[in-house]
């Protein structure tokens, strides 16, 4: 069975070579200056949790969070350089550090680095959502499809890793008037 992202894709990538390549719109460009800005922070985040657990699990993760970021960024640079836009100016670089080396009260807790890392990869989906409704040009919609597709698996990954370790948070329970309780 073909799935709605295969169908979407298929489409974009049928009119991607017939569409007239126009400039950019202001929306178009912002937005990918933005997402671009959004992967650099992430990397900075996830370096920093790396720096900060031991955890085998959460290394793991952090580490494919890591390469999408770096995979997705790249994409974005190119992309951006191609069409003449000016890269955004982003944090330093984080070296690696030993994690038993981080004071206890500066250092992150594996379920705060996860769900910090849960709020990026959300922010990043929901981006990529929106830059791809706004988008006029197919490219660069199919752009933030193809990220925000990827986002979207790696965020299942860290959910069941996340309710494996009861990490997740969940926000209070909501019954209707007139529900009956369980």
């Amino acid at each position: 069975m073909t799935s709605m992202f295969e169908v979407l894709k298929d489409y974009l990538q049928m009119n991607l070579d017939h569409e007239p390549k126009n400039p950019l719109h202001v929306g178009e460009v912002m937005s990918c200056w933005l997402y671009l800005t959004l992967m650099d922070e992430a990397t900075i985040y996830i370096q920093i949790g790396l720096n900060t657990t031991t955890d085998d699990d959460v290394i793991k993760i952090l580490k494919e969070s890591l390469s999408q970021c770096d995979t997705q960024g790249q994409r974005f640079k190119e992309f951006m350089k191609k069409e003449g836009i000016h890269l955004p100016r982003t944090s330093e670089q984080r070296p690696d550090s030993n994690p038993n080396g981080v004071p206890l009260g500066t250092k992150l807790t594996d379920d705060e680095i996860t769900n910090g890392l849960s709020i990026k990869t959300v922010a990043a989906v929901m981006h990529c959502a929106a830059s791809a409704s706004q988008s006029i040009r197919n490219d660069v919609g199919a752009l933030f499809m193809q990220c925000m597709i990827e986002k979207m698996k790696f965020g299942t990954s860290l959910k069941d890793l996340m309710r494996k370790r009861s990490w997740i948070k969940v926000p209070p329970y909501y019954y209707p008037p007139g529900m009956p309780k369980p």
